[in-house]
């Protein structure tokens, strides 16, 4: 079991308690909130209580969160498109359209899949059994590079460098409309979005701090080329941040306009270079990606 303790501020100032236990824990649904509290896992200035009670400003709340059930998540011989390997990790060249780890509806062809074909036993452990080796992961639509750990060592390390924003990542995007600005830095925090839990947003509620640093690459009629660079690495960043602009991400239906697909399947983003510390030799790798036909194609149509 994992114990998380959170207190009450004003923006869950007079919400219902299965309510409230959703909003604090970001990755929790309310149906999810409403079974720990009727399994008696959350507990309210150190009282259980009902799941319609309301809650306050300043209230304790503590959450304990059971261990997350093991899947049996089968080996699939599907092709990975390996950049880097050794016996501490790997950086795979992740395409469009592949799912990084299993999950609801999402139980094959996955990169997980494919990595424990590959790999075998020699996966971290650290984020169980449905994300073995995966330290970090980019979306779905979303292509380019990403790291594997194999061992626990490795993925310490590598997530250490990540929280401390000296793992180098830089992507490739085309958002809608014209920059005129040729770099910029959006700082605003992200967290989940307050009536979608499904999205993320720029809010000061239940957030964490978020930069994202951006130059322009070239100009077309109505969109513009960028290389992006994260400072840190929140869900969905990139497109909450362009968004929140006023540019959103090519063909993200999810953040920019869901009418609008540009003839694009899914946001024109990709995973362009990764760099990072080998946590063994000590010695900085970085390592890049040309843009996958996809996006050459979509840019080919705009100019």
């Amino acid at each position: 079991m994992n114990n998380e303790l959170f207190i009450v501020n004003e923006g869950e100032n007079g919400l219902r308690l299965d309510k409230a236990v959703s909003v604090l824990c970001n990755d929790l649904s309310r149906s999810a909130a409403q079974s720990l509290i009727d399994d008696g896992c959350v507990l309210v200035n150190g009282k259980q209580s009902n799941k319609k009670a309301i809650v306050k400003t300043g209230d304790e709340i503590s959450v304990e969160m059971p261990e997350p059930k093991a899947l049996n998540i089968d080996a699939e011989d599907i092709p990975l498109d390996i950049v880097y390997e050794d016996e501490h990790l790997l950086v795979v060249n992740k395409p469009k359209g592949m799912v990084v780890h299993p999950a609801a509806g999402n139980y094959s062809g996955t990169l997980v899949n494919a990595l424990l074909k590959h790999c075998g036993d020699s996966l971290s452990g650290i984020n169980g059994v449905i994300r073995p080796g995966i330290v970090h992961r980019i979306d779905k639509d979303t292509s380019g590079l990403l790291i594997v750990a194999k061992n626990d060592v490795a993925h310490r390390c590598l997530a250490e460098q990540i929280k401390e924003h000296s793992f180098t990542r830089v992507y490739n995007t085309v958002v809608v409309g014209n920059i005129k600005d040729d770099s910029g830095t959006i700082d605003a925090p992200i967290g989940r979005h307050p009536k979608d839990r499904k999205k993320q947003a720029v809010t000061d509620k239940n957030s964490k701090n978020a930069v994202t640093h951006f130059e322009v690459i070239k100009r077309f009629n109505g969109f513009t080329l960028l290389r992006v660079k994260l400072e840190t690495g929140r869900t969905h960043q990139i497109r909450v941040h362009m968004s929140y602009r006023g540019n959103p991400v090519a063909g993200d239906i999810v953040y920019g306009n869901p009418k609008k697909t540009y003839g694009l399947d899914g946001q024109c983003l990709h995973a362009a270079v990764i760099g990072f510390i080998h946590p063994v030799s000590g010695e900085y790798l970085e390592f890049e990606s040309e843009l996958p036909d996809y996006f050459k194609d979509f840019l080919r149509r705009i100019s």
